[in-house]
C-alpha cells in the first residue's frame, strides 16, 4: 500500500515543480483475472483519448471492449480487429488525413498494438488523486513543461538521446501508451487528428507517455531542476541581457 500512496505523492509533487494545467493521468491495463476497483464509473461510447481527458480533470474511469467508440484504438488495445476501411487506408483518404490510400494502410500496418484478449479493461485515473499503482503515465500540456519530464528521463536514462515514434495518429492509445508499455520507454509526440478533434487538447499542447515505475526516478531528478535550471530557465534572463543590449546599441548610435 506504501508503494501505492507514493505514485500518488510523487505525481502531486510532480504538479507542484512544473505548475501542470491537469493531473498526470495513470493508466491500468487490465487483463480477466484481474479485479476492477469498485465504485469506478465504467465508460460508455467513449474514445480512449476522451477517458484521458475525463482523468486529467479529476475522473477515476474504467474503458472496456464494450465501451470504446474509437475503432482504431479499439484494434490497438487488442479488443477487437481493424475495420477494413481503416486497414486499407481508404478511410483516411475519406477523412482527408491523406491523399493515398497506400500511405494510410502503412501507417496502420505499422502500428503498435496488443493482441486480441491481451487485455479485457482499461483503468484510467488522475494519479495525484487516486491510491492506484498505474502501468503508464501520461501528461497533457505544454511543451516546455513536458520538456522537463523529458529531460529528467534522460538523466534516469544515463544521458542517451530520446527518440520518439508517431503517425500522427493515435497519440494517447498508441503513441502514448502502447509503445511506452511494449518498449517500456519514453515517447513524447505532438497531438493527432483525432484526439484533438474529440477532447479540449490545446493547440498549445502536446502529449507524453512513460512506464510508471520510472516516475520516482524522474521526480527525484525534478527536484534537482528545480532547484536552479527551471526557475533560471523560465526567468528568461538571457533573453532580458539581449534585449538591453540592444536598447543600448540603438541609443548610442543616436547620439
Amino acid at each position: 500500500m506504501k508503494q501505492v500512496e507514493d505514485f500518488k505523492n510523487i505525481s502531486q509533487r510532480v504538479v507542484e515543480i512544473l505548475e501542470l494545467s491537469g493531473s498526470p493521468v495513470g493508466v491500468r491495463l487490465l487483463s480477466e483475472d484481474q479485479k476492477l476497483s469498485i465504485g469506478v464509473s465504467i465508460l460508455k461510447n467513449h474514445r480512449y483519448c476522451q477517458a484521458i481527458m475525463k482523468a486529467r480533470s479529476g475522473e477515476d474511469v474504467i474503458l472496456n471492449k464494450e465501451g470504446i467508440s474509437c475503432p482504431a484504438a479499439a484494434a490497438a488495445f487488442g479488443f477487437r480487429p481493424l475495420p477494413e476501411a481503416l486497414k486499407s487506408g481508404k478511410g483516411l483518404v475519406g477523412f482527408g488525413i491523406v491523399a493515398d490510400a497506400s500511405v494510410g494502410a502503412k501507417m496502420f500496418q505499422d502500428m503498435s498494438r496488443l493482441e486480441i484478449g491481451q487485455i479485457e479493461n482499461l483503468h484510467i485515473f488522475p494519479a495525484d488523486k487516486c491510491n492506484y499503482k498505474p502501468d503508464i503515465i501520461i501528461l497533457e500540456d505544454e511543451p516546455e513543461k513536458l520538456m522537463w519530464i523529458a529531460l529528467a528521463y534522460l538523466h534516469v536514462k544515463g544521458g542517451n538521446r530520446i527518440e520518439s515514434s508517431t503517425a500522427i495518429l493515435q497519440a494517447t492509445c498508441v503513441d502514448s501508451t502502447i509503445i511506452p508499455f511494449l518498449e517500456q520507454s519514453l515517447n513524447l509526440v505532438y497531438g493527432c487528428y483525432g484526439c484533438r478533434d474529440a477532447t479540449d487538447l490545446g493547440e498549445n499542447e502536446a502529449v507524453m507517455g512513460f512506464p510508471a515505475k520510472m516516475l520516482p526516478a524522474i521526480a527525484e531528478h525534478l527536484e534537482f531542476l528545480a532547484k536552479n535550471a527551471i526557475p533560471h530557465s523560465r526567468s528568461k534572463k538571457a533573453l532580458a541581457a539581449l534585449n538591453r543590449k540592444k536598447l543600448n546599441e540603438k541609443d548610442c548610435s543616436t547620439v
